[in-house]
């Protein structure tokens, strides 16, 4: 199917292209991700990128996706927060399917973030926080791209449920292409352990959704899988996965206001 996807539809990532992004993402509406993904890769070839969390999801798509195509590029974004156990899942994951994982962070050390907006910034504004240390590393990651792949499920959030297949993304201004959108949770872990992939230990330990160390935390049963996120406030975002609809961004020159100055007002960061 993808093969017949790739000759029906030829995309060039700009607005003007929303007609030929619709006509993928009906084609693909019902695809398989191992369908999607090798129609991904045929169609974008090197001017495609993975992003990963190494989240269940996230690691099962990178198996999928080097099986399809052994020198896929896979990227993350190294806050300087994630817990030992996700960084030594990285080098695990190099290690099994011998590629590069590249970091993307920012250039604002957690010291200087510290002393130019307080101590605990992820505490007293998240939003800024993941901004500064998230959204304007992936800007970078995405430079020059023509389209990146995510392993995002509807089911996740509110924010989610509304995400294609294949899509154009408004934030980050090129094609979205999103294999696991239909899937659930359990589908992400069958496919770990039919294919022996390896996760981060912490999901053993309660912990279904991971983030940086200082906004993750365990859930109870019964719980939401991304209830340890920011526990206690409303936010269940980052940023990066923006509305299907045109959106803002903030551009780092906006946010590193002196104090003085004042701060312009924020985006919603949820998704």
């Amino acid at each position: 199917m993808a093969q017949a996807v790739s000759q029906i539809v030829r995309l060039e990532a700009a607005p003007r292209n929303f007609e030929r992004i619709e006509t993928a993402a009906c084609l693909l509406d019902e695809a398989s991700p191992e369908e999607t993904l090798g129609w991904a890769f045929d169609e974008f070839g090197e001017r495609v990128t993975i992003a990963t969390g190494f989240g269940a999801e996230g690691v099962a798509l990178i198996d999928m996706a080097v099986r399809i195509n052994p020198r896929a590029d896979v990227f993350f974004l190294d806050t300087s927060f994630l817990f030992p156990e996700t960084y030594e899942l990285r080098r695990r994951l190099e290690d099994r399917y011998r590629i590069e994982i590249r970091a993307f962070e920012t250039d604002i050390t957690p010291e200087q973030q510290e002393l130019r907006f307080g101590a605990k910034l992820w505490s007293t504004d998240p939003d800024l926080c993941c901004r500064l240390r998230k959204l304007e590393p992936l800007k970078e990651a995405l430079r020059g791209r023509a389209a990146w792949i995510t392993a995002i499920r509807r089911d996740q959030t509110l924010e989610r449920s509304t995400a294609r297949v294949v899509e154009w993304d408004h934030q980050w201004q090129l094609v979205k292409i999103n294999p696991l959108v239909c899937w659930t949770r359990q589908d992400a872990w069958d496919y770990i352990a039919k294919h022996d992939v390896p996760y981060n230990p912490l999901h053993d330990k309660g912990y279904p959704s991971i983030g940086c160390t200082h906004c993750t935390q365990p859930v109870r049963d019964g719980e939401h899988e991304r209830s340890g996120r920011w526990k206690g406030s409303a936010k269940r975002e980052c940023g990066l996965h923006g509305s299907s609809r045109p959106t803002t961004f903030v551009l780092q020159s906006e946010m590193l206001l002196p104090r003085s100055a004042g701060r312009k007002s924020k985006p919603d960061s949820r998704e």
